[in-house]
């Protein structure tokens, strides 16, 4: 029976990509959620999100990259919980009455699969026009837009779309973790 759940959830997630990628193609408006890291605003598509939870208890994983804030139960299932704020290079903010995790399905190599992802509070869903999305700014050969989607232009201030597949990527953010290990470990004596 679970194979079956397996496979149904699947299938779910497929469509999901389909109808994403043709709603993007046919330029048609889209809905985000947008939501606070400290003051400032970021989205992500509403295509993507599949539930919003009070921030509860997370289960710490021993040697883990900071960003990475442990594991919840989420009806029987283990999702992974990154601190989108700590991801970014920036201060961990203290948990507040708003803090909030969003669950997001991200699509991989190997599949989709969920994450939960610590914001600072969620604010609403926005339909944002195609027209009102510009590219990523570029910032030159040493400096990371991938993972932004656009710059959605909201009553004359930029909301930050993010690309949930590359902020959150399970390969990359497994590769930043093992970097960070070998950086923190000690050097490594050589004998002659």
């Amino acid at each position: 029976m679970q194979a079956t759940e397996t496979q149904l959830a699947k299938q779910e997630a497929r469509d999901t990509a389909v109808i994403r990628d043709a709603t993007l193609a046919a330029g048609e408006d889209q809905q985000y959620l947008t939501f606070l890291l400290g003051e400032e605003m970021f989205a992500i598509g509403i295509l993507s999100i599949r539930e919003i939870i009070e921030y509860g208890y997370v289960t710490e994983v021993p040697m883990t990259p900071p960003y990475i804030r442990g594991v919840i139960n989420l009806r029987g299932a283990v999702v992974p919980v990154v601190d989108l704020a700590l991801r970014f290079g920036r201060e961990a903010l203290d948990n507040t009455k708003r803090t909030c995790i969003v669950i997001v399905e991200i699509e991989s190599a190997k599949g989709s699969h969920e994450m939960g992802v610590v914001v600072d509070a969620v604010s609403e869903v926005l339909e944002i026009s195609h027209d009102d999305i510009e590219p990523p700014p570029e910032f030159g050969g040493h400096i990371r837009s991938d993972f932004i989607k656009g710059m959605g232009k909201i009553n004359g201030k930029f909301v930050i779309i993010l690309n949930a597949n590359k902020v959150l990527s399970i390969d990359e953010l497994s590769l930043l973790g093992q970097a960070a290990k070998t950086m923190s470990a000690p050097p490594m004596e050589v004998v002659a």
